[in-house]
């Protein structure tokens, strides 16, 4: 009876480790892949929703990487979607503005253009200097010392895999986010942009390196709440030493009211300028 006993156990055994091999098998492969598929069109639709979500506001941080020296600039403010305007107050440290207690950048994003008051050499104080971003070599990814928000979701859409790492909490108000990893492509969110076409072209004509790995937090409606940009491209055109940039960008208070006013003609400075580059 013992060995009745066993024998019947070796085939309860040997049917659950058929099961488990058919549990492994076409059918779940195929829902790995459509999983995966969703997650892709997830990120990549971020910009549309971030659109129809009207308002937030934002803190951003650009870290530079060169050698042995790491600088961080941070910046805050609001954007509204829906007209393409954001409004930061850029803080630049020492060793990136040149002097202890540099005063706060203002900066003003608008379609294809950005505005700086409190940043270039040589231009007064009540006066603003206006940069066509698709004139920038980088489309003013990091040129302006932040990302803009629309332009780090539109660059979502260059996305070609997309891993689901897992749930997380958002930093601002610690609402349940999921967390997503991968690598997009420039010149192909280039291709597939809505909003920031022009700067988006720019850039991919000056990044050498055009594969730029993200992290990306999107709450359950979709909108984004972090960005996590890591960019590498050279100063030199030649090639030579790279410089890593890592752009983070959180998005919080949706819905809140942004006010945002271009600078009347008046106020642009339309002298030489020397505006440096993050």
């Amino acid at each position: 009876m013992v060995v009745q006993r066993r024998k019947v156990g070796a085939v309860v055994l040997g049917l659950a480790a058929g099961l488990t091999a058919g549990c492994s098998g076409p059918g779940v492969v195929a829902a790995d892949e459509r999983s995966a598929a969703r997650h892709l069109a997830l990120v990549q639709r971020t910009a549309d929703v971030l659109v129809r979500s009207g308002s937030s506001r934002a803190r951003t941080s650009l870290e530079t990487a060169n050698g042995g020296t790491r600088v961080t600039i941070r910046g805050a403010g609001g954007f509204d979607y829906g007209a393409r305007l954001g409004r930061l107050t850029v803080v630049l440290p020492a060793d990136a503005a040149g002097e202890t207690g540099h005063r706060p950048v203002t900066e003003v994003l608008a379609p294809g253009e950005l505005y700086l008051k409190n940043r270039g050499a040589g231009v007064p104080a009540d006066k603003w200097v206006r940069i066509h971003t698709a004139a920038l070599a980088d489309g003013n990814l990091v040129t302006g010392g932040a990302t803009d928000p629309l332009a780090a979701a539109e660059l979502l859409r260059g996305a070609r895999e997309v891993t689901y790492v897992g749930e997380a909490r958002a930093e601002r108000d610690g609402t349940l986010v999921r967390h997503y990893r991968g690598t997009a492509d420039i010149r192909r969110a280039a291709a597939r942009a809505a909003h920031v076409r022009g700067a988006l072209r720019a850039a991919a004509r000056g990044f050498r390196i055009r594969s730029v790995p993200f992290d990306v937090f999107l709450d359950e409606r979709g909108r984004l709440r972090k960005v996590r940009h890591r960019f590498t491209f050279s100063r030199n055109p030649g090639g030579g030493a790279e410089l890593q940039v890592v752009s983070t960008t959180v998005l919080y208070a949706y819905g809140a009211r942004v006010d945002v006013e271009l600078p009347p003609e008046r106020d642009i400075y339309s002298g030489a300028v020397a505006v440096t580059g993050a």
